[in-house]
């Protein structure tokens, strides 16, 4: 697991880690941009402001970046589901996802619908990636099993284990769903989008 492996690892120093993230923040740019086979090493230095040279001193290879993209937009994508609870409202949560991946910035705290699917695709041509992205998939989906099955007094939605199974298996593909449609039509009226989503998300978390 992600997680497992990371606990083995030496603490890294303010100044490494600060390095780190400014040359992860320049590659999540240019693979945004560019796409990962099209953002070369040169062009992450370039938008980090640093040789390339220095960049090989932390990150061996592009795929080594993507990796750690990918496990950092974990952790922060794991605290922000941890936040959620029964009183939050699953439908408003979908619209302003949505909102936020039809209009992306930089520096956006949840990983760009697009960097997104380029993530997935990379998974079908690198095992690594492919292994690291299926790691995602079982945190997701323990988590929002663990929300789904959580009693209510718990903040949870009291759900039986096989219900919750199958429902969090639903509310991923929705999830997915909804960054692809991101990327392919950001121009979506949220209201209708609400709408939408409002006649199927009180079935979705309901018993």
């Amino acid at each position: 697991m992600i997680h497992d492996e990371k606990s083995t690892r030496k603490p890294l120093s303010g100044r490494v880690k600060a390095q780190r993230e400014r040359i992860l923040t320049a590659a999540q740019d240019c693979f945004v941009k560019h796409g990962f086979h099209a953002a070369s090493m040169a062009s992450i230095a370039e938008t980090a402001g640093m040789s390339a040279g220095l960049i090989y001193r932390y990150f061996p290879n592009k795929s080594a970046i993507v990796l750690a993209i990918i496990e950092r937009q974990t952790e922060i994508e794991l605290e922000d589901m941890r936040q959620f609870s029964a009183a939050t409202d699953p439908t408003e949560a979908l619209v302003e996802t949505f909102a936020a991946w039809s209009r992306p910035e930089p520096g956006m705290r949840i990983m760009n619908a697009a960097l997104f699917l380029e993530a997935s695709a990379e998974a079908t041509r690198d095992e690594a990636v492919a292994k690291a992205m299926q790691q995602v998939d079982e945190l997701y989906y323990h988590e929002l099993q663990s929300l789904m099955a959580r009693p209510a007094a718990q903040g949870g939605f009291g759900m039986p284990a096989e219900t919750a199974r199958r429902r969090s298996l639903v509310l991923l593909c929705l999830v997915e769903g909804l960054a692809v449609r991101a990327t392919r039509d950001p121009g979506l009226d949220l209201d209708w989008l609400r709408a939408a989503l409002g006649e199927v998300m009180p079935h979705l978390v309901g018993k």
